[in-house]
């Protein structure tokens, strides 16, 4: 996938680009209908697919105090983008003065004048243009004077439920990462480089690598089965490594009585030294809440059972 820093640094002119636009966050599975549409539409007409996104999010610029917490960071966007098929994605970069651009110039100078797009196909909830004032309707009369044909994608519904950034936010924050897993359409994950611990888990037993989150999200407090991938070669093995793991988000309460929130995790049969390496780690099923034990004693045995239960929920023999 070809990744550009903005539409006037497009250096060649696209081939019968098919376009969509939109923030994207989360890249869940009613985006990944509208990319399907998109890319299908670029196969027939032999031209190139192309993604519209920005960066930052608006209203990280206009919002800030308002402003969501993202699903996923910007370079997990871009692969989920490549992993879909997408053959161009221009990040075009979000700031005050961009936010003044009326709806008729974005969609005449922008999007027009830059990209040439043929076709272009948006959400249902699509807005665009200063103060979010252009619509749907707007956007295919302008599109209709310049020659591009414009779609609206109607809304993805799943149990009854429309699909969108915000729940899985909700769903998350509940700990209902299985339900997330459904509207994403792959399981919620975490970058991270492995941090230096106090070793505490290894003198259970159980050493567990120390996550540093890039990602603005994590799930709620509690105990996760899940896998670990490292993402860059390392001693025990390639790059993009999977190993099954167990992960515990929370303050550690057996033995602080106001820690700060860790994400950690344990890997299944693995033994090697990952510190500062770069990471994955995703979220597959939900196993307990965090509980504070009399002591490690105590703890170790649930720890015991916790890799046990996860071992049977993500096939481990």
């Amino acid at each position: 996938m070809e990744t550009v820093a903005g539409t006037d640094k497009l250096s060649r002119a696209l081939v019968r680009p098919v376009l969509t636009i939109g923030n994207f966050d989360g890249v869940h599975v009613g985006h990944r209908a509208i990319m399907k549409t998109v890319i299908e539409r670029a196969r027939a007409l032999g031209g190139e697919s192309v993604v519209l996104t920005f960066d930052p999010h608006p209203r990280k610029v206009l919002q800030p105090d308002r402003a969501p917490s993202l699903l996923t960071t910007r370079e997990q966007k871009l692969e989920a983008l490549e992993a879909i098929g997408i053959d161009v994605a221009i990040l075009q970069p979000f700031d005050l003065e961009f936010a003044k651009i009326s709806p008729g110039d974005f969609v005449r100078n922008i999007v027009f004048e830059r990209i040439r797009p043929v076709e272009v196909f948006v959400g249902y909830d699509f807005r665009f243009g200063r103060d979010r004032q252009g619509s749907m309707a707007a956007l295919g009369e302008i599109g209709a004077k310049l020659g591009i044909s414009v779609t609206i994608i109607p809304e993805i519904r799943i149990n009854d439920l429309d699909v969108n950034s915000t729940r899985i936010r909700e769903l998350l924050a509940k700990g209902e990462v299985e339900e997330a897993q459904v509207l994403l359409g792959r399981p919620f994950s975490i970058r991270s480089v492995v941090l230096e611990g106090d070793r505490r888990g290894q003198t259970l037993g159980f050493p567990t690598a120390n996550l540093g989150p890039e990602n603005e999200i994590l799930p709620a407090v509690g105990v996760y089965a899940g896998e670990f991938r490292v993402l860059v070669e390392h001693s025990s093995g390639p790059a993009n490594a999977l190993y099954p793991a167990v992960i515990n988000v929370g303050t550690r309460p057996t033995f602080f009585k106001s820690g700060r929130l860790l994400a950690e995790a344990h890997l299944l049969d693995f033994e090697g030294d990952l510190y500062g390496l770069s990471v994955e780690l995703s979220f597959h099923y939900r196993l307990r809440s965090e509980q504070k034990f009399p002591g490690p004693k105590e703890l170790k045995v649930q720890i015991a059972a916790d890799v046990v239960m996860a071992s049977e929920r993500l096939g481990v023999a």
